[in-house]
């Protein structure tokens, strides 16, 4: 890991020759600037693809197993990992246990900055101890400029324990290594202001994320073509997406749809089996359990 105070070789500190004239530029011409620099995230994701899907494999085999992901970082990374394991739960129906954020500094730290914290390699390690972190989770750390303490000792933590590793930085392996399963290296290049990692390195930690979390949970039986099949019903607006999954999916009405779900107990999947599969719920509950929750599967047996 690199010294604190020898950081400005990084791709993530170094300064942008397209940006020398930020403070000159009209509103439009920041926009357009922003807007071109931006396009780098998607060139970058594309240049990881087969890292990402590495990723993605090794995360969803060990969930499958009954294994857990977390997501570790300080400031803005490790609150775009908060914000995705915030996520999982009302879109896929997941216990919030499954996809934990862990942020240096702790839930205050969402709202007002901490970074200091980021430099104590022993809170990494602490927390990967204090989440009781075992050979059968993944942890993923998280830092734009590759270098931060905090991510390197919780890493280091979970490998003596056994997990799986994945890196995520906007640096190249050559400016900072780290030892990992995976290492995935998101390069988008210098920001437009100088060492703002919450810029281009932000968005694009945040568009590997959604993939991640969502590829895994699709190769776990949570999609079904591309309808969320397990969001969790718990308000109004989610409830109408619910019967409206139903509606397209099974051609039903809005009355007989809102039947099935509340016969289904607001289980979007189970609701889908009992309809396709004509079976009641408890059986349709089973069908599931036997086939690890994949609808396709348990259509098949019924």
């Amino acid at each position: 890991m690199e010294n604190s105070t020898s950081r400005g070789h990084l791709l993530t500190e170094q300064n942008n020759p397209r940006s020398q004239t930020l403070d000159q530029l009209s509103a439009a011409e920041l926009v357009d600037l922003f807007n071109a620099e931006d396009a780098r995230t998607l060139e970058a994701i594309a240049a990881a693809r087969l890292d990402l899907a590495a990723a993605i494999d090794l995360t969803a085999a060990a969930l499958a197993a009954g294994g857990r992901l977390f997501y570790v970082g300080a400031g803005t990374s490790g609150r775009l990992g908060v914000l995705d394991a915030a996520e999982c739960p009302p879109t896929f129906c997941t216990p919030p246990e499954l996809v934990q954020g862990i942020l240096a500094g702790g839930a205050g730290a969402m709202f007002k900055s901490s970074e200091a914290l980021e430099d104590r390699a022993e809170d990494g390690a602490a927390a990967i101890a204090d989440h009781g972190i075992t050979a059968q989770d993944v942890v993923v750390g998280i830092t734009a400029g590759g270098t931060t303490p905090y991510v390197h000792g919780a890493l280091g933590a979970a490998r003596s324990q056994g997990a799986k590793t994945i890196f995520l930085a906007c640096v190249p392996a050559e400016q900072v290594p780290c030892e990992a399963d995976v290492n995935l290296r998101l390069l988008v290049g210098p920001e437009i202001l100088a060492g703002s990692t919450r810029l281009k390195a932000g968005t694009v930690t945040k568009l590997a994320l959604n993939i991640l979390s969502t590829a895994v949970m699709v190769k776990l039986g949570k999609v079904y073509g591309n309808r969320m099949i397990d969001v969790a019903v718990t308000n109004t607006k989610l409830r109408d997406r619910a019967l409206r999954i139903l509606q397209d999916l099974t051609e039903l009405d809005r009355p007989a749809a809102e039947t099935l779900l509340d016969a289904s107990g607001q289980w979007v999947k189970l609701a889908l089996l009992m309809h396709w599969g004509n079976v009641d719920a408890e059986r349709g509950r089973h069908l599931l359990a036997a086939h690890d929750n994949h609808l396709r599967n348990a259509l098949a047996a019924a």
